[in-house]
């Protein structure tokens, strides 16, 4: 399935149109385009590819999320009357690039890794092919999307692997900018993430929701009695109750006496979660409350995730450390050119050679193999063409996002946010199982150009 870039064929009617994503861009991209036109080099065919030199320290695989929001965004990246105004008035661009750019729609084709799978250093996760004017205005805002959402996926599949089968919940809105708190929650749950607290993302891709009360809303009452019978009455005794304003077993004795044996959850925010934890499901269990759920929160990642497997847990909620990708806020990806055609329409491979930031020229084919148990073994990148195998224990890892101008619709919206959810699982699970520790290692599989 595909859709026009147009704007009129998307169902926006030119009296109410959608945001431009334009200018969410670096000058420098136009101003390319400006030389370009006037060398008479801008309509060359060109390929770029977006990859990752290396994985965050210690990290045995990376995940590529924002595949999504890049098609949906790319939809709006178009120069209407006020971004053209906006680069006339201030002269960044002459008048013949305005007059190109008032006629842009992104004409080209992009394949990339399916969004949710798993990468590795050099993986070639995104192939852009187009004109060079075309491809080129769409560096900063592919990179920027890429970037920070790979990077939040990256964290928290770490935290849902150590989580296993208890649910984890994204509620880092307040730790982090408004749009990338919604960004962040979208790739939360592409990597297994239950739910989110953030109604935008749960509006935009009918993501699931969570929310209950903060502790203002304990401390607004005259007395937490008071505050716990509200919010009862309110959403009733299947509600979360946060039992750590004042004393905790206070606090779970008066949750269990107005909410009674039904009391959907406690959640714990502050202090030795892990000591806690055991306090109070033992005091739950005497009370008669053996359904009652604990939740924790505070400054969750990964590692303290995993500490808490031994606790009598039942979910996470998680912000900070989540937002901020656990210690590794971007995916460090780049934008190369690596193929151009010259003067007479003649592909032509190109790198860049300058020491500690090289790149391999040539149109990469990337192809994942497996070993008899149907475990990953290495990441084969061919140049110029696939490579060839002679058994079967192979996947090829390029999936069409754009042909020829039209978005594949079914890696938008909430389709799209379920595909990669389904596609992370899968990759995940076929990975070594090295893959899912958290001690500090190599990248799970080696990426080999062939």
């Amino acid at each position: 399935m595909t859709h026009s870039l147009r704007p009129e064929a998307r169902g926006f009617s030119p009296a109410a149109p959608r945001p431009s994503t334009a200018l969410l861009t670096d000058q420098y991209e136009l101003t390319m385009v400006q030389a370009a036109l006037r060398s008479g080099a801008a309509h060359r065919r060109c390929v770029f590819e977006v990859f990752a030199r290396s994985l965050p320290a210690g990290r045995r695989y990376g995940v590529v999320a924002g595949t999504g929001r890049l098609l949906e965004g790319l939809a709006d990246f178009r120069f209407g009357g006020p971004e053209l105004d906006f680069l006339a008035d201030h002269r960044i661009v002459d008048d013949a690039t305005v007059d190109f750019l008032r006629e842009y729609r992104f004409s080209g084709s992009i394949h990339g890794y399916a969004e949710g799978e798993v990468f590795f250093p050099h993986s070639p996760v995104l192939r852009v092919e187009a004109s060079f004017a075309e491809a080129t205005l769409l560096e900063t805002f592919v990179l920027s999307v890429l970037n920070h959402d790979s990077a939040i996926a990256s964290a928290s599949s770490r935290m849902t692997v150590a989580a296993g089968e208890r649910p984890c919940v994204e509620m880092g809105s307040r730790r982090t900018q408004e749009h990338s708190a919604v960004a962040a929650a979208r790739a939360a749950v592409i990597t297994g993430f239950s739910a989110t607290s953030n109604l935008e993302a749960g509006r935009r891709w009918g993501l699931p929701t969570l929310g209950t009360a903060a502790h203002a809303f304990t401390l607004l009452h005259d007395s937490e009695e008071q505050a716990f019978a509200a919010q009862v009455e309110a959403f009733g005794a299947g509600t979360s109750l946060l039992v750590d304003t004042y004393d905790v077993e206070a606090a779970v004795h008066r949750a269990v006496e107005i909410a009674g044996p039904e009391l959907g959850a406690v959640r714990l925010d502050s202090g030795d979660l892990i000591e806690q934890a055991h306090q109070v499901r033992t005091l739950l269990d005497s009370l008669g409350n053996t359904e009652t759920r604990i939740i924790v929160t505070s400054d969750l990642d990964e590692y303290a995730i995993a500490r808490l497997q031994s606790a009598p847990v039942d979910s996470y909620g998680v912000g900070t450390q989540l937002v901020t990708g656990s210690g590794a806020p971007t995916a460090s990806m780049v934008y190369k050119l690596v193929e151009r055609t010259d003067d007479d329409g003649v592909p032509v491979p190109v790198a860049k050679a300058a020491v500690g930031k090289t790149s391999v020229g040539g149109v990469k084919h990337p192809v994942r193999t497996y070993g008899t148990d149907h475990v990953a073994q290495a990441e084969v990148v061919g140049i110029g063409r696939a490579p060839t195998f002679e058994a079967d224990g192979h996947r090829e890892l390029m999936v069409p996002l754009v042909v020829d101008g039209e978005i594949r619709a079914e890696h938008t919206g909430a389709e799209g946010v379920e595909r990669a959810r389904r596609r992370h699982r899968a990759s995940v699970d076929e990975l070594p199982a090295t893959a899912t520790s958290l001690q500090d290692g190599e990248p799970v599989l080696p990426t080999i150009f062939s």
